[in-house]
């Protein structure tokens, strides 16, 4: 059983200046290749208690083997909001909100409180949750109600945010044909994401192109050439 003061030594020895630098240009701040953290967390297994003292340690490579060693259903729900709101950089947040509250019993709690707070990046986490269920468990949704908050919001929201407010947009069009049409108005209208630079091969984030090309995917339609 490997210690935090063995990890954090085999997470610096890790660290390549080459990954840190592009990495950097997307607001996080480690230089470890994830496939390398993955391998290393596979190997330590899960550890909670473990887990908690990386996460403790404010490192960013840390805290990202904490998501993959922990155990979500344990976490207390006040516990889970505390580590969001310390998850600055992006990807601690992301793999924070889809790797543990995902798998969380208080996820539907959090998802309610986070998508009314005031910070737009803790927003965003309850945004996530709320495209997620949106695309698997829409039940008691009110999918207009949510049409309504993206076409008044969206716009105007910022980047982190609006990213996933977005995202809930998408889903809600790929998923739920009656309100498909209306999906793909407010993303034409609003124009959000159209002109985001999308590799070839790869689908845009614009709602109308997103929901489109998953909608054709579904009904195994061959791509427009």
């Amino acid at each position: 059983m490997s210690g935090v003061a063995e990890i954090m030594a085999e997470l610096a020895a890790l660290e390549d200046p080459r990954i840190r630098a592009v990495n950097e240009k997307h607001g996080d701040d480690h230089g470890v290749n994830l496939g390398k953290l993955r391998a290393l967390a596979k190997r330590v297994k899960t550890q909670q208690e473990l887990a908690r003292e990386l996460w403790a340690t404010g490192d960013t490579a840390a805290r990202l083997l904490a998501t993959l060693i922990c155990r979500p259903k344990v976490f207390e729900r006040d516990e889970l909001d505390a580590m969001l709101r310390e998850a600055r950089t992006p990807k601690v947040h992301d793999w924070l909100v889809n790797y543990v509250v995902k798998k969380s019993p208080h996820a539907e709690a959090l998802r309610l409180a986070w998508s009314a707070d005031p910070d737009p990046v803790v927003a965003s986490a309850g945004w996530t949750l709320t495209a997620e269920r949106v695309a698997k468990r829409p039940g008691g949704l009110d999918l207009d109600g949510l049409l309504d908050v993206i076409e008044a919001e969206l716009k105007g929201a910022p980047d982190r945010l609006q990213w996933a407010m977005n995202s809930c947009l998408a889903q809600i069009g790929i998923e739920h044909a009656g309100h498909r049409a209306r999906a793909v108005a407010i993303g034409e209208r609003l124009e959000v994401l159209k002109d985001y630079p999308t590799p070839p091969g790869c689908t845009s984030p614009f709602a109308p192109a997103w929901i489109a090309e998953m909608v054709r995917r579904q009904a195994g339609r061959p791509a427009p050439v």
